[in-house]
């Protein structure tokens, strides 16, 4: 470890606060909050903020939280950023703090990412050993899939109003040990798209498929047509799914309908690429649907952008890292097919996304058995508190 250890954040440092940093995640545990639902959950937070000392933004693209604490003459300013939405699933982990509000759980560790940034907000205010601005980011909806947290938040003036010259965020991961750091730079998570295909046809008697058109039989052909893209289109060394995961279609089995639909998802982690998806999946499928004599309407919905992490930011993020639990608990993480809308953040400043170990036994993530690992909630704490400081004291 560096001789300069002592002077930032240790895991150590908040030892004394993991029963406070528990308690916090296990109430908002058992108080989840849908997207663009936040408001106890945003009213907490700035609560805690506001008697810390900050100074406290509230409703920022709708329910979101933004406090900002000053230090010192130091000019730059770092911004991290937190989640806080929960998900429409009934909670099935039968811990004591299980959600109290049925149908609605924090199935993707929520919870966590926002008791760790409290936690490194409580110590900052405290202790003071930084130059410049902290700006910490509470977040609603990002679960929404599209018209995000995220993209609310900056359409709201997030970067004109708090002035921010990096940004930071972390999720938690299943199958890592707890306790253990995840870093990448460049392409993380995966863009993530949805594809909604009507095809038109003719409908008639099956004993007569001559005088009809069969949408059945054009959705058929477009599903072996539209999957065969990534093996035929896409270099073998990018990763890319076009996944066909739904097909409907007539009721009666004498009849041929006039419509049949069809659904995709289309991931990738090259920008480039995912514009190409879309231009041959619109070309094949009207393609197809010519060639049959029918006719197909493509709903084409993007979601999150890939997250692309900056190459300086990342590689500062794994010094704090590895300064901060060693080298043998830090790791690089593999792409991931996962969307997140971070990304969009990563549009306007440079940054880098992390991942938090969750335990090697955890359950994945959108589980109905799902708990975030309360293991982590010191080192996820630690990790936020020594990155504004180093980042802040260069």
């Amino acid at each position: 470890m560096p001789s300069q250890d002592n002077l930032y954040a240790r895991i150590a440092d908040f030892d004394s606060m993991e029963a406070e940093l528990k308690a916090t995640r296990q109430h908002l545990h058992a108080h989840p909050e849908l997207s663009f639902e936040e408001a106890e959950t945003a009213r907490y937070v700035a609560e805690k903020l506001e008697s810390w000392g900050y100074t406290v933004t509230r409703n920022v693209g709708g329910h979101g939280v933004v406090a900002t604490l000053k230090n010192g003459t130091g000019t730059r300013s770092i911004g991290i950023r937190a989640d806080m939405d929960a998900l429409p699933i009934e909670e099935e982990t039968g811990v004591a703090y299980a959600s109290t509000v049925p149908g609605k759980m924090h199935a993707c560790g929520h919870d966590g990412h926002t008791t760790v940034l409290l936690g490194a907000a409580e110590y900052l205010a405290r202790t003071k050993r930084f130059n410049g601005t902290v700006t910490l980011i509470f977040q609603p909806a990002e679960e929404a899939g599209q018209f995000s947290g995220a993209q609310r938040m900056i359409a709201d003036g997030l970067f004109e109003r708090f002035p921010i010259d990096a940004i930071f965020g972390l999720h938690n991961h299943p199958g890592m040990p707890a306790g253990t750091l995840l870093t990448r730079a460049g392409p993380m998570m995966a863009a993530g798209d949805t594809v909604k295909i009507t095809v038109t046809g003719k409908g008639g008697h099956a004993s007569r498929p001559h005088l009809t058109v069969d949408p059945v039989l054009v959705a058929c052909n477009l599903v072996m047509t539209l999957q065969s893209i990534v093996s035929r289109n896409v270099d073998p060394t990018q990763t890319a799914v076009v996944t066909v995961s739904t097909i409907h279609a007539g009721e009666a089995s004498n009849v041929i309908p006039n419509n049949a639909r069809i659904s995709m998802s289309v991931r990738c982690f090259d920008p480039a690429i995912r514009v190409f998806l879309e231009e041959r999946i619109r070309k094949l499928t009207a393609s197809v649907a010519e060639g049959h004599g029918a006719t197909a309407e493509i709903e084409y919905e993007y979601g999150y952008p890939v997250v692309v992490n900056s190459e300086e930011e990342t590689a500062f993020a794994r010094e704090v890292a590895e300064e901060l639990v060693g080298t043998d608990h830090v790791s690089t993480c593999p792409p991931l097919p996962g969307s997140e809308d971070f990304a969009y953040f990563l549009h306007h400043r440079p940054g880098s996304f992390l991942r938090l170990g969750n335990g090697k036994n955890s359950q994945i993530l959108h589980s109905s058995k799902y708990d975030f690992n309360d293991g982590s909630l010191t080192t996820g704490a630690a990790m936020w508190a020594r990155l504004a400081e180093r980042y802040l004291n260069v």
